[in-house]
């Protein structure tokens, strides 16, 4: 344990070829977590799957985990992490104690074991109110990787339940915590990353302004970020004309640069009127 407590102050290597065989053994025994993309796509996944099982109380020899191994290479690199969580989610059906694993999961030392805990809030059954809260764990992860995954296991119910969705995020944007102010602002992008479009807000994203209100000076620029590429989502589908987004983009740059100073938009009124006169 002390050498992989050594292993934790690394910086990841700028390539593959370059990770240390050592980080590598420990991150396949999930015993270390990915600190660069490098590291994470250098995973050895039927390896880390048997020692994440073993270690959260699963047969790492099943057969369904046995078969999902072999059928991996099938699959894009980012669907085969789903895979895997619904195969440790299935094995656990016949657990005595399924909340049991399912805690040590959530708080494996290996960051993706965690990215496969939040695969199984979706699979819960649950609806909106119990994922938020079975995902606000990880929305607060020390882990980047685990953050993002956070938000993306419930985007699909947020959809499903949008005007539910950005009343209960609200409270979730004054939360002392920057890593949960951007799990609201990240979960209701209107197009995000890797993930499913909300079309009724790009077509109305003015619904979210209530939400992100409260975020447009955040203190932390991570926060900041994430509500400009919200913003700039809205932006290709919605003209940053629209009074609404303009207003809101204005304010945010304000708070973000003293300096700025919008630009003034033309009196249409005026203009019109000033036209006819001629």
């Amino acid at each position: 344990m002390a050498s992989v407590d050594r292993l934790k102050q690394r910086k990841g290597a700028f390539r593959i070829a370059l990770i240390p065989p050592e980080v590598l053994e420990a991150l396949n025994d999930g015993l270390l977590e990915t600190v660069n993309l490098n590291e994470f796509m250098a995973l050895e996944l039927p390896r880390l799957g048997r020692s994440v099982a073993a270690q959260i109380g699963l047969d790492p020899a099943s057969e369904r985990l046995v078969d999902t191994f072999a059928m991996l290479s099938a699959f894009k690199p980012m669907q085969r992490h789903g895979h895997i969580a619904r195969a440790l989610y299935d094995l656990t059906a016949a657990h005595p104690d399924r909340d049991a694993v399912a805690h040590r999961l959530a708080t494996h030392p290996s960051d993706v074991a965690r990215c496969w805990a939040t695969h199984w809030i979706p699979m819960s059954g649950l609806a909106l109110p119990g994922q938020l809260e079975a995902a606000r764990r990880f929305a607060a992860d020390p882990h980047f990787g685990v953050r993002e995954m956070a938000w993306m296991g419930v985007r699909e119910a947020a959809i499903r339940a949008l005007d539910q969705a950005l009343e209960l995020l609200r409270p979730w944007a004054a939360d002392p915590d920057p890593n949960i102010r951007r799990f609201a602002s990240e979960l209701t992008r209107p197009r995000g990353v890797w993930c499913a479009q909300i079309e009724r807000l790009k077509a109305e994203p003015w619904l979210a302004q209530p939400l992100l209100e409260p975020l447009k000076a955040d203190s932390s620029r991570y926060v900041q970020n994430s509500v400009a590429n919200w913003l700039n989502d809205a932006s290709r589908t919605q003209p940053m004309g629209s009074c609404h987004l303009r207003a809101l983009a204005d304010r945010q740059r304000c708070a973000r640069n003293p300096l700025y100073r919008p630009a003034r938009l033309p009196n249409t009124r005026q203009a019109g009127a000033g036209s006819r006169l001629k």
